[in-house]
């Protein structure tokens, strides 16, 4: 509880993109619940379109809305960082709030720490060690950790991940994924359940750009291979707009009676999509995040993954962009019932939906007064004539 005469700590949540949105709406929800904070939401125009339909579909409505400049990442950084400069300036933040490994996210780090405002960073600590895969990505969340005030890391592996780099075991918590929460959220929201009878379609996404070039032939060789063998399977693809990805996806897939090539599908089709999936094949790290929530099993069409869980826990297998590992895999799926149902996974190894209250708790621990010291007690010496004046 506040004081009548305080008032509430202002936060500043940056979001750019589409997957910062759904895992920062329920830390907003949460914030907006807490009367101690007042959040203040900004977005950088990293996304446009497709971060309008996030914003409205997790009903938030944002303070600060950047103009996106130029076309390339680099004016788009500069742009970014400069329109953040005013916004910084504008009143003494209590903190900023930045998730995961975006330009997006870096730039907003770098401001709040520019202006000493303790940076907390969403879905800490994921790793894969090797700045190439996924790229830029990897680079981007192991310089947020560097300059960030709190870490709330996703699971125990990634609180691990930040303690060897050397990152105080104070400034970490375990939260969950906060992208369990946003699920829940719009389920209940939006009634999102599965509607298909039998085992549905297959789901394909792919969009990284480590996978752009030879591994996009690939890896649509490989589904083209799966459609002919199985034609009364659906594949269901949502295509990415980039000519690099969509070009070579219609040049094999296109005349495939079975294959159905989609437009990108919004957050709550895609939902309603993993929803209604048997296989969900994917470089998304998001997705391999969200698939559990519904069972359904993944492929992870990259040679590592930031997200080491969703393997040990069953529910995923590394194949990359490996033409005949992803045909075998999907028919061995296929072929054996056990084998497809020890990777439906009991619960979601990412989370189970409080993340945000967690958050939540601790940034207003962060944020409390620190209590007065108590009274020092009196020299022994002084004690005493008061004690022999008593006597008398």
């Amino acid at each position: 509880m506040t004081c009548i005469d305080e008032q509430p700590a202002p936060v500043l949540i940056i979001s750019g993109t589409r997957p910062e949105i759904i895992k920062l709406a329920p830390v907003y929800h949460a914030l907006r619940g807490a009367q101690s904070v007042r959040p203040v939401w900004l977005h950088t125009g990293q996304h446009s379109d497709m971060a309008v339909q996030m914003l409205d579909c997790f009903d938030i409505r944002p303070d600060h809305v950047l103009e996106r400049q130029g076309s390339t990442l680099l004016d788009f950084s500069l742009g970014c960082r400069r329109q953040l400069e005013g916004v910084m300036g504008q009143q003494p933040w209590s903190a900023v709030i930045v998730q995961g490994d975006t330009e997006s996210a870096f730039q907003g780090a770098l401001a709040g720490f520019s202006h000493g405002v303790p940076v907390l960073h969403v879905e800490a600590g994921l790793r894969t060690y090797n700045l190439r895969r996924p790229f830029p990505e990897e680079g981007l969340r192991q310089m947020i950790s560097r300059i960030s005030r709190l870490h709330f890391a996703p699971t125990l592996r990634a609180a691990q991940a930040l303690e060897r780099e050397g990152i105080a075991s104070r400034d970490i918590l375990v939260t969950g994924n906060t992208v369990v929460d946003a699920q829940l959220w719009v389920c209940e929201r939006h009634h999102i359940r599965r509607r298909v009878q039998g085992r549905g379609h297959i789901l394909v996404t792919m969009h990284r750009r480590e996978n752009w070039g030879p591994d996009i032939d690939n890896v649509c060789a490989a589904i083209a291979d799966i459609a002919r063998e199985f034609p009364w399977m659906t594949v269901l693809f949502p295509v990415h707009l980039n000519p690099v990805v969509r070009d070579p996806v219609h040049r094999h897939l296109g005349a495939l009676p079975n294959v159905r090539l989609t437009a990108p599908l919004d957050y709550l089709a895609m939902q309603q999509a993993i929803a209604d999936a048997w296989l969900l094949l994917t470089d998304s790290g998001g997705l391999q995040e969200e698939a559990p929530t519904f069972k359904v099993p993944l492929l992870v069409l990259r040679e590592e993954t930031e997200r080491p869980e969703v393997i040990d826990a069953g529910c995923a297998a590394l194949v990359g962009a490996d033409r005949q590992l992803i045909v075998r895999s999907v028919r061995h799926l296929m072929d054996d019932g056990d084998a497809y149902g020890r990777m439906q996974a009991a619960a979601n190894p990412f989370g189970d939906g409080h993340a945000s209250q967690r958050i939540v708790a601790r940034l207003e621990q962060m944020l409390a007064p620190a209590p007065a010291p108590a009274p020092a007690p009196a020299p022994a010496h002084a004690a005493a004539p008061a004690v022999a004046a008593l006597s008398v």
